[in-house]
């Protein structure tokens, strides 16, 4: 199933849809750090020091 979102995402027109906006801060609930899954995949946002988003598997 979430594979299938995967080629819905990637097969998806981006232009002629509204393109959700998420803030960092609220995704880390005011922390540095998020996890965010993907295809039973997870990954880990950070915010660095110089206020920069870091995305890693």
């Amino acid at each position: 199933m979430a594979l299938e979102m995967v080629d819905e995402i990637k097969n998806s027109d981006i232009e002629t849809e509204e393109i959700p906006t998420h803030d960092a801060l609220e995704l880390t609930k005011g922390g540095k750090v998020a996890t965010i899954t993907l295809a039973g995949k997870q990954y880990t946002l950070r915010i660095t020091k110089a206020v920069k988003l870091i995305l890693t598997k």
